[in-house]
């Protein structure tokens, strides 16, 4: 009985190791000679996820079209030489486009979001990545935005209530990151205005208040990888990665 209850343990024990050592597999995209477009399929578990990259210029356009399986299964664009995502699926949709502001590798992640990876559930999708256009010179560095024309990281929807009793919205926003968990992300009313709420340190930490708030409070509770954060009767639902852009 002791040896099975030790055999036990090292077989827990080395179940814990192998999910702390998962990370995602790396596979390279490549169109075939005279096309512009590949679709391609695959499987994801757990917290093993993939990075596909591909090699983009500036001037081209990139369309990602994400097809899954698993309703908590996502993919973010990430820009080449950067940590942050332009394009977050599990807020923006499984669908990008968009012209291209840096030539190099672009890395487009599949994953499972934290509660499903924890239940080991598994993934199938498939996926189409087209880049079309001419590639031109880089323009001059004109800032920290990675989303044109604006001041913003990534931009996409929320959802989100302005009023006591009223259901739930979707809001768009845009989020400006300044790394180590600090981001403010800017909430855009349907019917006009916006709200601004600054993370520091991952965590929700103050608001846009203003004489018309009164005396409101910003409190916030978590459910796995989102943030329900309440402000007077407002009402918002954020994910980690519109502010980590992982």
């Amino acid at each position: 009985m002791k040896l099975k209850s030790a055999l036990l343990g090292v077989a827990t024990l080395l179940a814990g190791v192998s999910t702390a050592a998962a990370v995602d597999r790396t596979e390279t995209i490549r169109f075939e000679r005279g096309a512009t477009f590949k679709t391609l399929a695959g499987t994801i578990r757990g917290y093993d996820g993939v990075k596909y990259q591909l090699g983009a210029a500036v001037g081209q356009v990139m369309s990602v079209l994400f097809k899954p399986r698993n309703n908590a299964c996502y993919m973010n664009v990430v820009a080449p030489g950067s940590q942050a995502a332009i394009h977050i699926g599990s807020t923006a949709g499984n669908e990008y486009a968009g012209n291209l502001q840096a030539s190099g590798n672009y890395t487009i992640q599949v994953y499972l979001m934290r509660s499903a990876a924890r239940r080991n559930e598994t993934c199938k999708y498939s996926m189409t990545v087209e880049i079309t256009g001419a590639a031109r010179a880089a323009a001059p560095a004109g800032g920290d935005a990675v989303v044109p024309g604006t001041n913003f990281s990534a931009t996409g929807s929320i959802p989100c209530a302005r009023a006591a009793g009223q259901p739930m919205a979707n809001c768009r926003f845009g989020v400006a990151r300044s790394g180590s968990g600090s981001a403010r992300v800017t909430v855009f009313w349907p019917d006009g205005g916006n709200r601004i709420i600054s993370f520091e340190k991952g965590i929700p930490a103050s608001f846009d208040q203003s004489q018309a708030d009164g005396d409101a409070r910003l409190s916030f509770n978590r459910n796995a990888d989102l943030f329900l954060i309440t402000i007077g009767a407002q009402r918002f639902e954020i994910p980690d990665a519109v502010v980590s852009g992982g």
